[in-house]
């Protein structure tokens, strides 16, 4: 029994230890307690701060709402293409297209999304002069704009992918097949039946990765750096400014906040749960209304236009960074630039490469020890229904990185801790293996147990089975699942930039800075970069099982 639960306790501390510490290190300063900046005893004055700040409100709001719509509209058309083309050869194309933005860090395609519908990007060049007759670009505010909208739409077009991850790992634990047979012969259309009949069953499975959704984007602070408004700038954006503010005092004040983010995150979640209430409800009505609805062409049409659309904006998106990095002069309104040249590229390589080295480093330390973490825990059993696990190992993704992150940085410079690969490490750590455990539970669970029951036969042990049946069976979702964990790490960009405490750079902190500046072939160049590096990733998971089973035709699937 001791055997049993040993990796699950060791995963329980790792992730619930660090939390609870960082989530410590940020109430004390917030209520006035950092003996090491003068803090020795409880105020509320820092709160009293926090509240005069300008336009406070105004960021609070805008926080909320990108992570209201953004989850909203995510899940939405998630579930109508689910409904309508679940099992179909549509689905499959579609998965095909949508998974490998896994591997596009957030930054790299909000930096794509930019240079799309920015005033002088390629979305303007393509119908002006001819349709709008501008010769300049126009004095737009977008990206960037006041309500927020073109941060929320990239935050969709990279959330559905997940989403859309998640779902696929659910629905073998649904009767899809015999719930939509059902449907059908009962006269219902694929999307109405697959709502009353399936979609309560899913959302229970995937209803803590949505959770984790919606925290992230109640509080994200790269894509809100370069899409997201400047003035007043989101919430998250402003705490991480006082964070790095020269004054060391400001970091009373950034606790503060970081809490009032915490407080807006929960009262996201809160209002989500009456989203749930009043979506079930229709769904109640819908299945006592006796409608069959039939005929929902439309409808499943436009949640798949609406897939690919995401998908391929994000692929343009990378697209136009490509032209911009290697762009030598290009005047609006231009479609194309007038010169190709490679010095955009001959003057950031040198640079990067400190950075590159690193990211890899990080990404592939953390995901091969997140990889062994996950096997331990499923072959141990760890993640079975009831266990606590379950519900800790998602606790880094619905905890904004902000609240506890800080506080961990606060508590490592008190104790005395400087920024190491080491510490950063293991920060990284806590962030990959959800994903990781995400990504190979479900291909886990489909492994055909008649070879390991076999095998027992046949005198072998546990460990022995493990190692050479399972895990054979298991290497492409092995390695699939390690590139996931790879392109989390290389995009993670607040828990590097705190605890690295500048010292420790990768590509994602590089390509994050330079959005501050106008030089657009730099950011074309570390954006790429920052796409290229984990895409290696995918490609290796992808080859390496045809390599090693090119003889055996079925290890190849």
């Amino acid at each position: 029994m001791s055997r049993r639960f040993s990796v699950s306790g060791l995963v329980l501390a790792m992730i619930g230890l660090p939390i609870l510490a960082g989530l410590a290190g940020t109430i004390g300063p917030a209520f006035g307690l950092l003996p090491a900046l003068g803090g020795d005893h409880l105020t509320l004055g820092h709160f009293a701060d926090l509240a005069v700040q300008p336009h406070l409100l105004r960021s609070g709001l805008i926080s909320f709402a990108t992570a209201i719509v953004t989850t909203g509209i995510s899940l939405v058309i998630v579930m109508l293409f689910t409904a309508g083309y679940a099992g179909t050869r549509m689905f499959s194309r579609i998965q095909h297209l949508v998974s490998p933005l896994l591997a596009i860090p957030h930054a790299a395609a909000a930096f794509g999304l930019a240079f799309l519908v920015a005033p002088s990007g390629l979305a303007v060049r393509l119908v002006s002069p001819g349709l709008t007759g501008y010769g300049n670009p126009p004095d737009w505010l977008v990206p960037q704009d006041t309500l927020g909208l073109t941060m929320m739409a990239g935050l969709i077009a990279k959330e559905m992918p997940f989403l859309f991850l998640v779902t696929l790992a659910a629905l073998p634990q649904v009767p899809l097949l015999q719930a939509r047979q059902l449907s059908v012969s009962l006269g219902y259309g694929r999307i109405r039946g697959f709502l009353i009949s399936i979609w309560p069953l899913l959302y229970r499975q995937i209803r803590l990765p949505v959770f984790a959704v919606l925290a992230y984007a109640s509080s994200v602070v790269d894509v809100a750096m370069i899409l997201g408004p400047a003035l007043p700038a989101p919430l998250a954006v402003r705490i991480t400014e006082w964070m790095a503010d020269s004054d060391l005092r400001m970091r009373f004040l950034a606790s503060a906040g970081a809490l009032l983010q915490l407080g807006l995150t929960v009262a996201a979640m809160v209002t989500w749960l009456a989203v749930e209430k009043i979506g079930s409800l229709l769904l109640l009505r819908m299945s006592r209304s006796g409608v069959r609805r039939a005929n929902d062409r439309f409808l499943r049409r436009s949640a798949c236009a609406a897939m690919a659309l995401s998908a391929a904006l994000v692929f343009l998106g990378l697209l136009v960074l490509f032209f911009w990095s290697i762009a030598g002069l290009w005047p609006f309104p231009a479609l194309l630039p007038d010169s190709v040249t490679l010095q955009p590229w001959m003057r950031a390589l040198p640079q990067a490469g400190a950075a590159i080295a690193t990211t890899i480093s990080l990404a592939s330390s953390s995901a091969a020890i997140a990889l062994l973490l996950a096997i331990g825990l499923l072959w141990q059993g760890g993640l079975r229904d009831g266990h606590a696990l379950g519900g800790v190992l998602y606790l880094p993704l619905i905890v904004p990185q902000l609240c506890f992150v800080f506080g961990l940085q606060i508590l490592s410079v008190t104790l005395g801790f400087d920024a190491s690969f080491a510490l950063l490490l293991f920060v990284h750590l806590i962030f990959v293996l959800p994903y990781v455990v995400l990504s190979l539970s479900q291909p886990w669970q489909a492994v055909d147990r008649r070879y390991e029951t076999l095998a027992a036969g046949l005198g072998k042990s546990p460990l022995q089975i493990l190692l050479h049946v399972r895990l054979p069976l298991l290497t492409r979702a092995c390695l699939t699942a390690f590139a996931v964990g790879f392109a989390v790490s290389a995009g993670l960009y607040l828990p590097t930039l705190l605890i690295g405490a500048g010292r420790i750079v990768t590509i994602t902190t590089e390509a994050v800075a330079l959005s501050s500046g106008g030089d657009r072939r730099a950011i074309g160049v570390y954006a790429l970069l920052q796409t290229l590096v984990p895409f290696g990733g995918f490609l290796i998971a992808s080859l390496v099982p045809h390599l090693l089973f090119r003889d055996r035709r079925a290890m190849r699937i």
